[in-house]
């Protein structure tokens, strides 16, 4: 008698097989999509995009900041900043961190060049990424609604950067362990990937922010579940190496190059090209307050237009990560990451074409996304995850020739 509801409850067919296959399958297929997108993008890359005529999968993949990634691996990075005409600091390999482009470089040696090491290394760091998401969702909720948050990240509009050489990949799956083992408070292998989030890409200080943020709510709810003395050492260790390993990098930069602001004025190099020399200063949340005047301006609506709709989306997202259900029901690890990574995003970044890709850290949100357990729900967003792939795809690749249309 008790054994035939347990049998005729068992999984069968696809449920049946283990989640590491069903998220290779799945990944498989999304990968499989999206090369079919660069491949219609290439074949649509005209005499006016940066690719030309002739473009090939190669050429899309291993475009953009593939190219610093790969220059930064064979040459390493300056010790005298080059000077553009007018003397500012040109764009150079300090902006980009070591430890993608050097993986590449090694296991480019087996695969015969660090084009195919660099992609490896996004396909692989991208299912393993899928996998540890699916265990973080699943903390929360069903297999089911952890499986099509996984279809959904694998699909997703940004999801070229699974197969191309950039180091996002790699970056979400030392950022997803790292949230994955703070949700299990299981905090020793923090000690490693703290250092090589830090080396990745920037965003280290996000996560020492979130941190703070996490050590503070467990504090106020120890009555709730107990907070033992280790854990404290462990957070607020762990919240000082997150920082010392952000801003160890300006360090480095500075002590290679004899110039103390050489990480800075090289990131800045970039904000040059939509503000021009005179607007390329730094301050704490002042880029977003100029991007917000450029873009609006741009459009001809005002930069006051452009303040309103900055402070009602951060409104907004506020209002969204503390009220709507299925968020929270992401669990408070996932929104403290999220409101911390976003006050990151506002203090340092000016908003650009790029902010699409540096949303990316994000992704654990895809849960709350996937919880709806609407058919058309599901489906509809999956289509148009699609659609706002192809979107990216062929303006960054296909036609990839104005100030907007930089991945």
């Amino acid at each position: 008698m008790a054994e035939r509801p347990l049998t005729e409850t068992a999984p069968r067919g696809w449920r049946a097989l283990p989640a590491a296959l069903r998220i290779g399958i799945l990944f498989l297929a999304a990968r499989a999509v999206t090369t079919a997108f660069l491949l219609a993008a290439a074949e649509l890359s005209g005499v006016g995009s940066r690719f030309g005529e002739g473009a090939n999968l190669a050429t899309l993949t291993l475009g953009w900041d593939a190219q610093w990634y790969w220059y930064l691996a064979e040459n390493g990075y300056p010790t005298d900043l080059p000077l553009t005409d007018s003397e500012d600091v040109a764009e150079n390999q300090w902006a980009f961190m070591p430890i993608f482009a050097y993986l590449a470089k090694g296991l480019g040696v087996l695969l015969g060049s660090w084009g195919a090491g660099a992609v490896v290394i996004s396909l692989v760091a991208g299912y393993l990424a899928c996998l540890v998401l699916y265990r973080i969702v699943r903390m929360r909720a069903s297999d089911d609604v952890a499986i099509w948050a996984v279809v959904l990240f694998a699909s997703a509009p940004l999801a070229a950067m699974f197969q191309v050489g950039y180091a996002e990949s790699l970056f979400l799956l030392w950022l997803f362990l790292s949230l994955w083992l703070v949700m299990r408070r299981q905090y020793g292998w923090l000690y490693l990937l703290i250092p090589l989030m830090a080396f990745t890409r920037p965003g280290v200080l996000a996560f020492g922010l979130f941190l703070g943020a996490y050590g503070l709510w467990r504090w106020f709810s120890r009555h709730r579940e107990p907070l033992a003395p280790a854990e404290v050492v462990h957070i607020v260790v762990l919240g000082l190496l997150s920082v010392v390993t952000g801003f160890s990098w300006q360090l480095l930069a500075g002590a290679v190059t004899g110039e103390s602001g050489a990480y800075l004025a090289t990131e800045l190099a970039w904000r040059r090209n939509w503000l021009g020399a005179g607007g390329a200063g730094f301050f704490p949340f002042d880029g977003f307050l100029q991007g917000a005047a450029f873009w609006f301006g741009s459009w001809g609506l005002g930069a006051v237009t452009g303040y309103i709709v900055l402070a009602a989306s951060v409104v907004g997202v506020a209002a969204l990560l503390l009220f709507e259900p299925h968020v929270k029901r992401m669990g408070v690890e996932t929104r403290l990451w999220s409101a911390s990574y976003l006050v990151y995003l506002l203090a340092v970044f000016f908003p650009q074409s790029s902010i699409f890709r540096l949303l990316l850290p994000l992704s654990p949100l895809w849960g709350a996304v996937a919880m709806p357990r609407a058919t058309w729900w599901r489906v509809g967003m999956l289509g148009a995850c699609l659609l706002g792939q192809w979107w990216w795809i062929y303006n960054m690749y296909a036609l990839g020739n104005t100030y907007w249309q930089i991945p």
